[in-house]
């Protein structure tokens, strides 16, 4: 392992169930508005460079006293960014603000703007009407998705290339299951 960086984020992952469902929408999304596909996640720790023995080794310690916590959905609602296109808005309730502040912590990342919890259902830009359609589109597929509740049982550290709008060089490097 050299001291090269590379962008890393840790993700709050949903349970299989609800990454089955969320799944679905975000394939028929991905194909129908051209975004690429990934991995339903709650972003704790968004994109930070860091060295892959770091990233790892703040992985490791932000793990240990972080427990699983229920999340609530608000529904589903278009965002203004590419990343943030269409997404599923949660509700910032205590226990979600705090296990991204704990692993914020541990990485010593900063927010550029204030923590809005969300799990994103598509990458696209799009103009204003298209995100519309994608909204009503994610609606339409599944009406129940916008006021589930779910609870995260784990994170995980992913290598994240911002700069690869492909997300085919994202990948997994770490995960851990909370108690």
């Amino acid at each position: 392992m050299g001291s090269e960086t590379e962008a890393y984020s840790v993700w709050g992952l949903p349970t299989e169930e609800v990454r089955n469902k969320v799944k679905n929408v975000m394939q028929t999304l991905a194909n129908e508005f051209n975004g690429p596909e990934f991995e339903p996640h709650v972003t704790l720790v968004g994109a930070i460079k860091l060295t892959p023995d770091d990233a790892l080794s703040m992985f490791k310690s932000a793990c240990v006293d972080l427990k699983s916590y229920d999340a609530q959905c608000k529904g589903v609602v278009t965002g203004s960014f590419p990343n943030q296109c269409v997404l599923l808005l949660l509700d910032s309730i205590p226990q979600v603000v705090a296990a991204s502040d704990h692993c914020c912590g541990h990485f010593g990342y900063e927010r550029p703007s204030p923590y809005m919890p969300h799990m994103s259902l598509l990458y696209a830009d799009l103009t204003e009407d298209e995100k519309k359609k994608a909204q009503e589109r994610a609606n339409a597929l599944d009406d129940s998705i916008g006021n589930m509740s779910f609870t995260v049982k784990r994170i995980a550290l992913y290598k994240t290339d911002t700069e690869d709008k492909t997300l085919k060089s994202w990948e997994k490097v770490a995960e851990y299951e909370l108690e």
